[in-house]
């Protein structure tokens, strides 16, 4: 599971069996993960951070996308 970026104590990652789905990198922090979407950056799960953590996710990873996309592609080609 190649790790992207860590940032504000959370690891955005994807896993190797993640090829055959749409772009998107998973987060894990504080024992919470969510997945989001990084064509639209829409959060596609959000199993137990605050509304505030996905604020702050979301924001980062439209702020690291292509960087995000770049690794995706890399990874999978």
């Amino acid at each position: 599971m190649p790790t992207v970026l860590i940032k504000y104590g959370y690891r955005f990652h994807f896993y190797s069996g993640d090829r055959y789905e749409p772009p998107h990198i998973h987060v894990d922090g504080d024992g919470n993960e969510a997945k989001v979407w990084l064509t639209d950056l829409r959060v596609a799960e959000a199993g137990g951070f605050s509304q505030r953590d996905l604020k702050r996710i979301v924001e980062v990873v439209a702020e690291h996308r292509q960087q995000m996309m770049e690794a995706w592609h890399d990874y999978f080609a």
